[in-house]
């Protein structure tokens, strides 16, 4: 009795892409140590507290807008740039990076409770932001959307900066992330990976069509990759970086949707030679 030997090597291939994939899965998840952690615990200082109130509740809101060198600092952003990037259609194209902790019960000067949110930014920025009230103002309303965008709130544009209170509370402890999940694996990148990669053919699709996103699915052409291997994924909150190896592919693009990282999920499919990245919708970004 023979063995058909392709039988094999194709049950062996189909074997080790669903032992990938279930690694993908595991790495989504988190359930993969890695020697390098990819946070660190930090205590910022205080800044500014601004004072506003969540809508249509009226219920006091406060947000303590920290600073910290571990944040890395934003794009330099000159005063008359930042005017016109106001007037832009696209003002979301400038990202502050920033952390946004979780919600915190307080007490207010009128001995009511109140909710709390510590948001930290780069230092230097941050004396950047005092110095000019546009920068402030910019800084306050890009912290407002960014908490608004990761805890579903409504929060009133009627803020008032206190004089006499830099934090509400007691400066807590915040783990940061210092560098991007990856969804598939983490490789060295290579010299002028991204010169002469193209950019796929891409589609993204909203489930279910109609109401309420539950998913973002994009749909990845990529021709002439051989395998989940050669393929180096990093999903973000609201970006999507794809390379293909050796400089096959490079995609990089922005969407309107905060996604859940942690349980979004990828499969490359070897005949179709499409990667099929499923994310779980948190909410829609302004």
């Amino acid at each position: 009795m023979t063995t058909d030997s392709s039988l094999l090597n194709s049950e062996l291939e189909l074997q080790q892409q669903e032992e990938l994939y279930q690694q993908l899965l595991l790495q989504t998840m988190g359930k993969i140590p890695t020697e390098n952690p990819d946070s660190k615990v930090i205590r910022p200082q205080p800044g500014m507290c601004v004072k506003t109130q969540s809508e249509p509740s009226k219920e006091k809101v406060f947000v303590n807008i920290c600073q910290s060198n571990s944040v890395p600092s934003p794009p330099d952003l000159s005063r008359e740039a930042l005017v016109e990037l106001l007037q832009s259609e696209d003002p979301s194209g400038y990202r502050i990076p920033m952390s946004l902790g979780e919600p915190h019960t307080e007490v207010d000067n009128s001995s009511h409770g109140c909710t709390a949110y510590d948001v930290v930014i780069n230092q230097e920025f941050f004396q950047k932001c005092q110095k000019d009230p546009l920068f402030q103002q910019f800084v306050i309303l890009v912290c407002l959307e960014g908490l608004e965008n990761k805890y579903n709130l409504e929060l009133s544009r009627d803020w008032k900066v206190l004089k006499n209170r830099k934090f509400l509370g007691s400066v807590s402890e915040q783990n940061i992330r210092t560098k991007s999940r990856p969804v598939i694996q983490e490789v060295p990148p290579l010299e002028s990976s991204t010169v002469s990669a193209k950019r796929p053919e891409f589609t993204l699709l909203v489930e279910p069509s109609a109401g309420d996103p539950e998913y973002l699915i994009a749909e990845i052409k990529l021709p002439g990759v051989p395998s989940a291997r050669s393929l180096v994924l990093d999903v973000g909150e609201d970006r999507l970086v794809l390379t293909a190896r050796p400089s096959l592919f490079h995609l990089d693009i922005f969407h309107p949707f905060l996604i859940d990282q942690e349980n979004s999920v990828a499969q490359f499919n070897k005949s179709t030679e499409i990667l099929t990245v499923t994310m779980p919708v948190v909410s829609t970004s302004i």
